[in-house]
């Protein structure tokens, strides 16, 4: 199968995104595929090449490599760097896909998870991996996501929603402050006293216009895997310090992950029954993940949906799947045969 792996593109999450997508090259690349890793954002220069020259196979020895740094990235100079803007979608990116039998979608936030991307494609009859664009905007704003999750009786945090600009409502501590539709927890706080307010919405609205403000559940914290309708074991993180925040998430050591999570069996069916709900109320595609907290007394919380989990050396989904005897490479062997 000739595929384009497409990572990076205009986003909080590039950095994570570029691992991702560099791991899914070389494993697509092992299984005897032929594959091309496209930034979304940098695109290619083809005025001296052909697209058959960006797509690599097994013979040719190719590795790709990437990791997270510490720090998000600083957008404002990669668009000084390659004087595009705010463009999202960066030069040749729709004719190199349009070339390909399908796209891997390894991108992580903004246009590559919020629909828009996905809606593009549609248009271009690009197939590709995934959530389509109706389910990727659904999950994605995290406003309308908890609404559906309660029409659904999926019970999630109370919350107050605040745009920019607004006066800010009395809020009790602790809480939760979040961008509207960021992932990773880029832009997250954890709230424990009102001096930290302020500086928790303006660090929230770096990322984007409205912000949740939510009630703060303490808690374990717990993400099910969705593959191709069926729930992978549950899996727990501990971060080593703080919250499951952007360092914790990316950065080896930073957090004990159990998987699978060592918790009661009648839970592990609960949270696994949640996650098919939450899958299914968000109209969600081929896989997804779901983030929970279950309280001291047993209580679940959903926190949120992925519709493009990470696949980097620490991310969750692959541990999941490894747990029921899924390599990675079948793993991602398995998403891209499940495009249709």
């Amino acid at each position: 199968m000739k595929i384009v792996v497409l990572a990076g593109g205009l986003s909080p999450e590039r950095d994570v995104s570029l691992t991702s997508g560099a791991l899914i090259a070389n494993a697509l690349i092992e299984n005897g595929n032929q594959v091309c890793l496209l930034d979304l954002y940098i695109g290619e220069d083809l005025s001296d090449r052909s697209i058959d020259d960006l797509f690599f196979t097994q013979d040719d020895g190719k590795k790709f490599e990437y990791s997270v740094p510490r720090q998000a990235p600083d957008l404002d100079q990669l668009k000084r760097d390659y004087g595009q803007g705010d463009k999202k979608i960066g030069p040749n990116v729709l004719k190199i896909c349009m070339a390909a039998d399908i796209v891997f979608m390894a991108l992580h936030g903004d246009i590559g998870e919020n629909g828009q991307l996905q809606a593009t494609f549609d248009c271009f009859d690009i197939k590709y991996t995934g959530t389509g664009y109706g389910g990727s905007f659904l999950a994605m704003d995290k406003l309308i996501a908890k609404k559906l999750m309660n029409a659904a009786g999926i019970k999630n945090a109370d919350w107050r929603y605040l745009r920019q600009g607004q006066d800010l409502p009395e809020i009790e501590v602790p809480c939760v402050v979040k961008p509207l539709n960021c992932g990773s927890s880029i832009g997250v706080s954890i709230v424990q006293t009102p001096e930290e307010l302020e500086q928790a919405l303006d660090y929230a609205f770096r990322y984007a216009p409205d912000v949740l403000i939510e009630d703060y559940i303490p808690g374990r914290e717990l993400q099910v895997g969705v593959l191709l309708g069926q729930a992978l074991p549950v899996i727990e993180i501990i971060p080593e310090g703080g919250f499951y925040d952007y360092e914790n998430k990316y950065q080896a050591g930073m957090a004990v992950e159990v998987c699978p999570a060592e918790i009661p069996e009648a839970k592990t069916h609960e949270l696994q029954e949640l996650a098919r709900r939450v899958h299914e109320a968000l109209n969600l595609g081929s896989y997804s993940r779901v983030d929970f907290i279950m309280t001291a007394a047993g209580e679940i919380y959903c926190l949120e949906a992925n519709t493009l989990p990470g696949m980097t050396p620490t991310s969750l989904l692959p541990q999941e799947a490894a747990a029921v005897g899924i390599s990675y490479n079948q793993l991602c062997q398995m998403i891209a045969d499940s495009v249709g």
